[in-house]
């Protein structure tokens, strides 16, 4: 075998080493939610922090997966504090003035491990932290599905909550106005756009730089009663009902 030959054999099998050991690692983070104050917290101030006890997500790993940088990176004692600032956008690609952005920070200690996952205060409008605690207590006993490298939780294992849900109102004062509007199984849509602010993208994955939101409210009150939205390569749909009723299904996929 000749020396081109043999170099690319190393680069696929590292290539395949790398992408199995990320995978497992978010196997472990998936057995982890089964004891979840054991492994992690959630603070919620402004905005909510997941805090990862036990780390094991590399900063790395994100990289992989997201398949671009982060929008700023901030050197910090404890480690490194990535931000993903997403702005939102007009039917023409053009900034929104005055700018209307939401933003995720994580926090890597200095052995570039993921300890903390933070949501900014606009996005909470959009999905509340009592739903958000709710969906990630009940991420362990979701079923995984390697085909789509997909997870999802059905309706009857989601934790049931009496939480308010967001109005019509709050979303149209912190978003603006949507980008258009639809029905669909007799609720009313908004849909947003929003441009991720990042130095690089792999090529090939140009469409992560948008952050595609759907929105579907009850027509009588007004209530937001669904979320959906894709976000650097992670793609999230919430269907609050669920915390009331079964039927369908809550989904996060890579």
């Amino acid at each position: 075998m000749c020396r081109f030959a043999i170099h690319l054999f190393v680069i696929l099998l590292l290539t395949a080493f790398l992408s199995g050991c990320v995978y497992w690692r978010l196997l472990q983070i998936k057995l982890q939610l089964n004891d979840f104050d054991e492994y992690f917290s959630l603070i919620v101030a402004d905005d909510l922090t997941w805090h990862f006890k036990q780390p094991l997500l590399y900063s790395e790993d994100f990289v992989y997966l997201a398949k671009l940088q982060p929008s700023s990176i901030l050197q910090e004692k404890s480690g490194e504090k990535w931000q993903l600032l997403f702005r939102k956008i007009d039917d023409q690609g053009e900034l929104i003035k005055p700018e209307i952005n939401y933003f995720f920070s994580l926090k890597f200690n200095h052995q570039q491990k993921l300890t903390d996952l933070s949501l900014s205060p606009k996005f909470l409008k959009m999905a509340p932290p009592e739903f958000l605690e709710a969906s990630l207590r009940s991420l362990g006993g979701g079923d995984i599905i390697e085909s789509k490298r997909q997870l999802k939780v059905s309706s009857d294992k989601m934790l049931k909550i009496s939480a308010k849900l967001p109005k019509q109102t709050i979303i149209i004062k912190y978003l603006g106005p949507p980008l258009k509007k639809t029905e669909e199984d007799g609720l009313e849509v908004y849909f947003y756009r929003f441009l991720l602010q990042t130095a690089h993208i792999d090529e090939g994955y140009e469409d992560r730089a948008f952050s595609d939101l759907k929105l579907w409210f009850d027509k009588k009150t007004l209530e937001l009663v669904k979320f959906g939205g894709r976000f650097a390569g992670l793609k999230l749909r919430i269907d609050y009902r669920d915390y009331q009723q079964t039927g369908s299904e809550n989904q996060a996929l890579l």
